[in-house]
């Protein structure tokens, strides 16, 4: 979806899961944050402006990495937006100020992505604006949890394991998009993409070495895990001494899409050939793995 209008929707699949003719790669690639299908109710109990609430939307994400599967790889993404729900995070990382009723003692409201106001449900857009006008029921996330969170997470542990099972190892591929602005360091670079790799725990050094040789090779500015080292789904799905391994990778908004408007850059098809030959490369990676294993 281009532009800064919603998809507003009454009802829609939640997930895009999209199974090769054959899994030729032990790998599996993973969308979770470039869904655009807006809850007509979740819109009209916003007090954002469309643009404003897509802020958080890694958009046109999937469409990038929607090589995988003629690739020979599963991939997974979510079609509801972030702003919505984040299955980047544990099922319950909930802020008890956004709620009118008491939230449950397994709630985990002292994480540090909740004092950031970016839960499970989200206080906030990336931009720091506030999503809400006013205050939620506990019942009302339970049932995106229930609905949203938890079937994104069966699937995609499901892929892991029928991957493991078939080649000795998975790779998860976890895709995001980061806005241009707010991955600057002094005095350094600003990356085009940043892998993170929770700091050489979710996955082994040859994969992470391989994407940033092929990434650099190609032009692009690489960083390891700063500002971005992972999220849930690196470090859940990340277990390199079982055969599961996990990256995360975030592109720079500015090289393929303009984001005041939300509109896709001329240079779109070229990043998406040259992320479709990441994935190759990757998979070829963790083939060798499997066979080391």
């Amino acid at each position: 979806m281009d532009g800064s209008t919603l998809s507003v929707i009454e009802t829609a699949p939640p997930l895009d899961l999209r199974r090769p003719a054959a899994q030729l790669l032990p790998l599996v690639v993973a969308s979770p944050h470039s869904g655009s299908n807006y809850p007509v109710e979740f819109v009209a109990a916003s007090r954002l402006d469309p643009l404003t609430l897509r802020r958080s939307e890694d958009a046109f994400v999937d469409e990038i990495f929607a090589a995988a599967p003629k690739l020979g790889a599963p991939m997974l993404a979510a079609r509801f937006p972030r702003a919505y729900l984040d299955v980047n995070r544990e099922a319950w990382e909930l802020d008890p100020a956004m709620f009118a009723d008491t939230l449950p003692d397994y709630v985990n409201a002292r994480s540090p992505r909740v004092r950031m106001g970016l839960g499970t449900i989200a206080r906030v857009v990336a931009s720091g604006e506030e999503i809400y006008g006013g205050k939620l029921c506990f019942a009302e996330a339970r049932e995106r949890i229930e609905q949203l969170y938890h079937p994104y997470h069966t699937a995609l542990s499901r892929l892991v394991e029928e991957t493991a099972a078939d080649f000795g190892c998975c790779l998860v591929v976890d895709c995001h998009s980061m806005p241009s602005g707010t991955q600057c360091h002094a005095g350094r670079e600003a990356a085009d993409i940043v892998l993170g790799d929770c700091h050489g725990a979710a996955c082994a050094p040859q994969i992470v070495e391989a994407a940033r040789r092929y990434l650099t090779a190609r032009g692009f500015v690489v960083a390891l895990n700063a500002p971005y080292a992972g999220g849930f789904t690196t470090g859940h799905y990340g277990r390199p001494r079982h055969g599961r391994h996990a990256l995360q990778v975030e592109i720079n908004r500015a090289i393929y899409m303009d984001e005041r408007n939300y509109r896709r850059r001329p240079g779109f098809a070229r990043l998406s050939e040259e992320m479709a030959g990441l994935i190759a490369r990757l998979g070829e990676i963790a083939q060798d793995l499997a066979q080391s294993c």
